[in-house]
């Protein structure tokens, strides 16, 4: 069973498409069952609504649907009920690990960074237009998929 949390500011542009893409990779690379993945955001301004329409439309270009997700702040518990908390960018990091800084049982880390190796951020897309959204997707995608991989990997490895 692995626990896959992803961050960013506000939970309704980066952290929900990866939450989206992530489930789509996983379920891809045949190993949904036993994941369980979520997202949320360092702040509450947008707590309870759907993501970004902009962020749902790039998704459902891609057939993904993430229109029901609703945005929520990450609290305390999460740094016990996940294994791995991953920031969208260095931001986002550096504030889970104040948060978590003395009760913490998750793996934090930099989203692409520990997808890929590249220790860069996803831009925020938020103040952009469509062709910011395009460009954090295929960020997404990218490291959704090297994680996937990875992921799957490590669960056959500890089942055979």
């Amino acid at each position: 069973m692995m626990r896959v949390l992803f961050v960013c500011l506000g939970n309704i542009c980066r952290s929900p498409l990866a939450e989206g893409v992530f489930r789509a990779e996983a379920e891809q690379a045949g190993f949904l069952d036993g994941l369980t993945v979520d997202s949320a955001g360092t702040g509450n301004w947008h707590a309870g609504e759907a993501p970004d329409a902009r962020a749902i439309a790039v998704a459902a270009e891609h057939g993904i649907d993430i229109s029901g997700q609703r945005a929520r702040q990450i609290k305390r518990g999460d740094f016990h009920a996940f294994d791995l908390i991953l920031g969208m960018d260095h931001r986002n990091v550096q504030a889970l690990t104040r948060m978590a800084a003395f009760d913490n049982k998750a793996t934090i880390d930099l989203f692409l960074g520990h997808a890929t190796g590249e220790t860069r951020d996803v831009a925020d897309p938020y103040f952009g237009d469509e062709a910011d959204f395009q460009a954090a997707y295929r960020d997404i995608k990218a490291g959704s998929a090297a994680l996937a991989a990875a992921l799957a990997g490590k669960a056959s490895r500890d089942s055979g």
